[in-house]
């Protein structure tokens, strides 16, 4: 048989070729497997596992790595848990956003999801809320589409979603020192190349190189707003400002279409920020037709009383702002429309719900600490506006077994005097730097009470929040104040959900202020922790203590089996004889066996003296 030599020849050489091409990518696969190997780096993935509790997950510290050019700039979420097989009786709720949506400058119990959460727990005490926030300070719509097309596996009956005011100067940012492109499949290429650890150490390479022969050291004095934005003038119809509105636009139609096919309902939030008390950043020149001009216009506008043309000219002022840290109203339109869109997706008015909160209807310092961040009593709002949605849509179709009002949230929420004072010195402190450039005021002192010392601790990130909080319980416990010791407690049950200890505490500081009805919302979820007959038998007597025996019989299946029908029956008979007296308040018979049945439950009672 002949052999073609030259057809030999031709053959090996191509397979020579071919070798000498896949070989690169052969040695990158081998070094990528090695470095995982050795552990190298960071796994960027959304969740990981509690490493005290492995029946938990928690949001991934390194998370957010691959989001910012820089890693300096990456921010860290909060360490919320939630259960990896999902009880039944559970309710699972996911927020995504930015550094509003986390709570800033308050963080914890000041953020909006902490409102919610504190209200809807005590209104569906049978229910186990788990509520984890997964929002990032410096993050835009880039970073919420990542982690929301994570979720549908984690099982959420909803997803919050408050964002778009970062999508200039954002991690990836039209303006931002990490912006890459705007081309979104150029973006989500380099994404999933930064998740490799070929790519990390790439990346840490070539940042140790240019630290180097920079001489330049990151000033952690600077703001992280002024770290972030690059291109700090974008003018109002520009290329960026376009860019800006597409990005969100595309970004954000991605996402809630997915979770609508996902059929998973997601609460969509229109925007807030100061109108009336903050001038524009950069204006376009001085002269009429000027974002400046216009702003003082507005100023004289208020003055005059003449809210409607104020509130206008506030707008267009904010519009024309060129430092864009502030979402023009085309993101609130974005947002209309896109929950208009989708039938799983229903739109949360929070703007519309600020304005009606705020003098004349314009959004200004009574509800906004600076530019876009509320405080207090605006995150209050921003919870009333995601309830209010919530209700409507019957997301929760259980009757609560209480109704807790906006104001009744105002006046119960757990917050002491030091959360509230720390976020005024982070603010404090955000505003000396650019682009605010505001001194401390000269009247400002620092009291010397423990609370004050705390907060500008807590504020200048010199203390961890739980750390004051310990402190402010000890503080209350010495000086004999247990409602300040019971704030404490319940604002730490917030935090740690799954810590037994303060669920237990706060129980019995509720009992020991006749606070019954609370004393029994946190014995049942220190049940659902640690289900104990002891537990349960508590969780029966603070109802009976609140005069509430149909609570007490509705809870009677936390009793053991040998408990129930005995205390089943005496709590029958209690109804039963207080509805005889609501006919007859002077039967003497029904106030003796309502006597005796509580008597026998451990309780004494007097029906007539409580007449």
């Amino acid at each position: 048989m002949n052999i073609d030599k030259n057809s030999l020849k031709g053959k090996k050489l191509l397979l020579f070729k071919m070798l000498a091409i896949l070989f690169p990518f052969v040695l990158l696969f081998l070094l990528e497997v090695a470095l995982r190997i050795f552990n190298y780096g960071h796994n960027t993935a959304l969740f990981v596992k509690y490493p005290k509790d492995d029946r938990f997950m928690q949001m991934n510290y390194f998370a957010s790595d691959k989001f910012f050019s820089d890693t300096i700039n990456a921010t860290k979420g909060n360490s919320e848990l939630f259960a990896i097989n999902k009880a039944s009786n559970t309710f699972r709720i996911f927020i995504l956003g930015e550094s509003t949506t986390i709570g800033y400058p308050y963080f914890h119990n000041g953020s909006f999801h902490r409102w919610l959460q504190y209200r809807l727990e005590q209104m569906y005490p049978d229910k186990n809320f788990e509520i984890i926030n997964l929002s990032l300070t410096a993050v835009n719509s880039y970073t919420v589409l990542d982690f929301g097309k994570q979720l549908a596996q984690y099982k959420p009956d909803a997803v919050l979603i408050y964002t778009g005011h970062n999508e200039y100067y954002g991690a990836l940012g039209i303006g931002s020192t990490s912006y890459i492109s705007s081309n979104r499949f150029l973006v989500e290429t380099l994404l999933k190349l930064r998740e490799l650890k070929l790519a990390q150490l790439l990346k840490n390479i070539i940042q140790k190189l240019v630290s180097v022969f920079s001489g330049k050291k990151t000033d952690d004095r600077e703001t992280l707003m002024k770290r972030m934005a690059a291109r700090q003038e974008i003018a109002f119809g520009s290329k960026d400002y376009n860019a800006g509105i597409n990005q969100f636009d595309k970004n954000m139609t991605e996402l809630c279409n997915l979770f609508n096919e996902e059929k998973i309902p997601v609460f969509l939030s229109t925007v807030v920020s100061n109108e009336k008390d903050l001038p524009p950043f950069i204006s376009n020149g001085s002269g009429p037709g000027s974002a400046d001009y216009i702003y003082k216009a507005g100023q004289q506008a208020y003055a005059q009383n003449n809210f409607g043309l104020a509130k206008t000219d506030f707008d267009k002022a904010k519009e024309l702002d060129e430092l864009r840290f502030r979402a023009p109203e085309a993101i609130n339109a974005i947002i209309k429309k896109i929950a208009a869109e989708y039938p799983e997706v229903h739109l949360v008015d929070t703007k519309k719900l600020f304005e009606q909160y705020s003098p004349h209807g314009i959004i200004g310092s009574e509800t906004i600490l600076e530019h876009v961040h509320p405080n207090l009593r605006g995150y209050a709002i921003m919870s009333e506006a995601f309830y209010q949605s919530i209700k409507q849509h019957r997301l929760i179709t259980d009757t609560p077994q209480m109704v807790m009002t906006f104001d009744e949230l105002q006046r119960e929420m757990p917050l002491t005097r030091m959360d509230s004072l720390s976020g005024q010195y982070q603010v404090m402190m955000l505003k000396i730097g650019w682009p605010f450039n505001q001194p401390i005021p000269k009247y400002f002192r620092l009291s010397a009470n423990l609370e004050d010392t705390l907060a500008d601790k807590v504020g200048l990130g010199h203390m961890e929040w739980i750390v004051a909080m310990g402190q402010v319980y000890e503080h209350n416990k010495l000086a004999g104040n247990v409602k300040g010791e019971l704030k404490v407690v319940e604002a730490m049950t917030l935090e740690l959900p799954q810590n037994e200890q303060f669920c237990s505490y706060a129980a019995n500081l509720n009992a020991a202020l006749n606070n019954f009805d609370k004393a029994a919302f946190y014995y049942k979820k220190l049940y659902m922790l640690n289900p104990t007959d002891q537990t349960a038998q508590s969780i029966i007597q603070s109802y009976l203590r609140a005069d509430e025996p149909q609570y007490a019989l509705a809870n009677a299946g936390y009793l053991s089996q040998n408990q129930q029908p005995q205390v089943r029956s005496l709590l029958s008979q209690i109804i039963k004889n207080e509805k005889a007296l609501n006919v007859n308040n002077n039967n003497a018979e029904c106030i003796l066996r309502i006597a005796a049945a509580y008597a026998e439950l451990g309780i004494v009672k007097n029906k007539q003296l409580d007449k």
